[in-house]
């Protein structure tokens, strides 16, 4: 087994825990040469969301929710199988579940706090209305012989 680059960061100092990865291979499906049809170059990586310690409480209870239509008994599972080599494609596979676990776990956007329109502005604007009014108002053909 070769060697993976490194932790997978999910967010600040949390990774992907590597010891809760469960890792599946199979055969791609699609174009390629003799060696493509014996070799098991599909991963599916598979991570048990509902029962981990690695994330925060909060992070975790955020994920649960946000990734009810994916998860299976409350494992979150993602596949990779665009390149040849197995590797690169375990790679794809962690670090798409790495960024998956970042978008489910960040935390809700603040509030907009309404802010009011200074009144100075809002008496400029119709004060130029008026101006641009009494433009085209001159421009009516009355005068114009």
């Amino acid at each position: 087994m070769g060697c993976m680059s490194g932790p997978y960061l999910i967010r600040g100092s949390v990774s992907l825990p590597e010891a809760e990865l469960i890792w599946r291979f199979s055969r791609s499906s699609g174009p390629g040469g003799q060696h493509v049809n014996t070799s098991d170059s599909q991963v599916e990586l598979r991570f048990d969301l509902a029962r981990t310690e690695a994330l925060p409480q909060v992070w975790k209870e955020r994920a649960l929710q946000r990734l009810a239509g994916r998860l299976v008994d409350g494992v979150v599972s993602v596949r990779a199988s665009e390149h040849r080599s197995q590797w690169r494609n375990r790679e794809t596979a962690a670090v798409r579940l790495a960024s998956l676990l970042a978008e489910a776990t960040a935390p809700p956007p603040k509030p907009r706090k309404p802010t009011r329109i200074p009144r100075g502005i809002n008496e400029r604007r119709l004060r130029e209305k008026k101006q641009r009014s009494d433009t085209k108002r001159g421009r009516t053909g009355r005068d114009w012989g």
